[in-house]
């Protein structure tokens, strides 16, 4: 099953290179242009500059600045081999919101190829953005930013032990961005190690955030062995682990925007969804989104449309409509919101196939309830419709099943940061 490894991380050296909360970054792909010069203009050593490079050769930038900060000691790699545990504390919303902790296990990985079953992913993904990886790992030889993936633990026992650990000592980093407070500790004890290496033995990992970075760690190790170049690290990639049943787990719906459809007719699509669903015109989209909470409390698969005439809240009449068009997939990925709105309109009522949803040609995404419907008074989509958050023990169940679920299908919030721990691949098991 799983087997996690202790690792020498590559940290970047305070008095050399200033403050870690000036020198951390969100993940490369939510990071705007302008974020990513501010980000640079704090602190011209943040990990940006390695994670998301730029210029005529971006990757080869990266590599090179990689090189010269080691050479400076800008980054300087760990004495000991270590896990370190990893917390973020935040509101559920902005500025207001229920309080929550997670906290998880930053550490090697062994990577496993999926048919093998030991680590599942949950969603499919794009080929740009693998490629994209690729080039940056090729260049750098080297993972930036954790794969976030969840385990099953009923007795958290695990959590148990990471909690123990945290309170014997304060932690190496604590600092806020803004909006979550970041916490990083070492764990350089043997029996430590030892015991929660022994606990990961028998378990599986879900990828909930890094399917492209994982399926490109994938690739770049079996191009070391094609090209029979040794890199000690290659069959390993960095991930944060978090217990499947920790409280502080939360996932978003990310809404989808249609647009570009020609003779798209709102009259017509609704009209032709009362065969499926139950269509429930609201006063507006507060109201849309209250009958939503209320459905997904009650367990009914339910989104709201808008496309610029009224809210309508569609909810499926017999859920069994879908037993009967995907027999083939497991009741796990048949009950999701996301199959039943991807299939049973975007499919067949609007026409919207697999190929054209993985292109993004007339389908597009965002997590912003407010910027969906925003598209659609600008005249920049036809509809929006807004979605509940898949289940976390859906994507469980889904993993488990072997199957992935359509893109873009979960947020888990809040994203993990990038820079507070770095894997260099050159560097022995």
């Amino acid at each position: 099953m799983a087997e996690i490894r202790p690792f020498q991380a590559l940290r970047y050296h305070q008095e050399r290179a200033g403050d870690i909360a000036s020198l951390a970054c969100p993940p490369y792909d939510i990071i705007s242009p302008a974020q990513r010069e501010e980000l640079l203009a704090r602190n011209p050593y943040n990990v940006v500059r390695l994670e998301l490079p730029q210029g005529e050769d971006p990757y080869g930038e990266a590599g090179r600045a990689l090189e010269q900060w080691l050479k400076d000691g800008v980054l300087t790699t760990d004495m000991d081999p270590g896990l370190y545990l990893y917390e973020e504390e935040f509101l559920t919303q902005v500025d207001h919101g229920e309080q929550k902790k997670l906290r998880g296990l930053l550490c090697r990985v062994r990577l496993e190829d999926f048919a093998n079953g030991v680590v599942l992913p949950h969603e499919e993904t794009l080929s740009k953005a693998k490629e994209d990886r690729f080039q940056l790992m090729q260049a750098t030889h080297c993972n930036f930013s954790p794969i976030y993936s969840l385990y099953r633990d009923e007795a958290h026992v695990t959590r148990q032990r990471m909690d123990n650990l945290a309170a014997a000592c304060p932690p190496r980093y604590q600092f806020s961005d803004g909006l979550v407070t970041h916490r990083l500790w070492v764990v350089n004890d043997q029996a430590a190690i030892a015991a929660l290496q022994e606990d990961f033995a028998g378990r599986k990992l879900y990828i909930a955030d890094g399917h492209h970075r994982y399926e490109t760690a994938l690739r770049y190790r079996d191009a070391c062995r094609a090209e029979n170049r040794y890199e000690p690290g290659a069959d390993y990639v960095m991930m944060m682990l978090a217990d499947m049943g920790d409280p502080g787990l939360v996932v978003f719906p990310t809404h989808r925007l249609v647009r570009d459809l020609p003779g798209f007719s709102e009259e017509s699509l609704l009209a032709a969804c009362g065969e499926y669903f139950e269509v429930s015109p609201q006063p507006g989209q507060a109201e849309s989104q209250a009958a939503l909470d209320r459905l997904y409390q009650e367990g009914k698969h339910a989104f709201a449309l808008y496309a610029g005439a009224g809210w309508t809240v569609l909810t499926l009449k017999d859920p069994a409509v879908m037993d009967r068009l995907l027999p083939g997939l497991s009741e796990a990925s048949r009950r999701l919101d996301v199959t039943i709105l991807h299939t049973l309109v975007l499919e067949r009522l609007l026409g919207i196939d697999k190929e054209n949803m993985a292109n993004q040609r007339n389908l597009t995404y965002t997590r912003d309830a407010a910027e969906a419907a925003a598209s659609v008074e600008k005249g920049e989509s036809c509809a929006c419709f807004l979605l509940n958050p898949t289940r976390v023990e859906e994507i469980g169940q889904v993993a488990a099943a072997g199957e992935k679920m359509p893109q873009k299908s979960t947020y888990f919030y809040p994203k993990l940061i990038t820079g507070l721990v770095m894997n260099p691949l050159w560097q022995r098991e």
